[in-house]
């Protein structure tokens, strides 16, 4: 097939379209890997030691705070008056 001279960028468009393989297709990015990557992006270095040491500090708060729930319940129940379980 010639093209014509005047249609010479169509005629190399067709041929370059042509070229590509029909199951082509580009897939946007998905929220989660758009996500990702943007914590990949933010949580260099530095970043991911400090969340790291923020969620141990987490887990610390959650451990004395039941430990001051178990310790407040002992004391009202030696508090309270009547019958002491031994």
């Amino acid at each position: 097939m010639q093209a014509a001279p005047g249609n010479a960028v169509f005629a190399t468009a067709t041929r370059a379209s042509s070229a590509l393989p029909s199951t082509l297709s580009v897939r946007p990015p998905s929220v989660t890997g758009a996500l990702r990557a943007l914590e990949r992006l933010l949580m260099r270095g530095g970043q991911r030691t400090a969340r790291r040491n923020a969620w141990t500090a987490v887990l610390e708060d959650r451990r004395r705070a039941k430990d001051r729930r178990e310790a407040q319940h002992v004391l009202e129940a030696v508090a309270a008056p009547g019958p002491r379980a031994t």
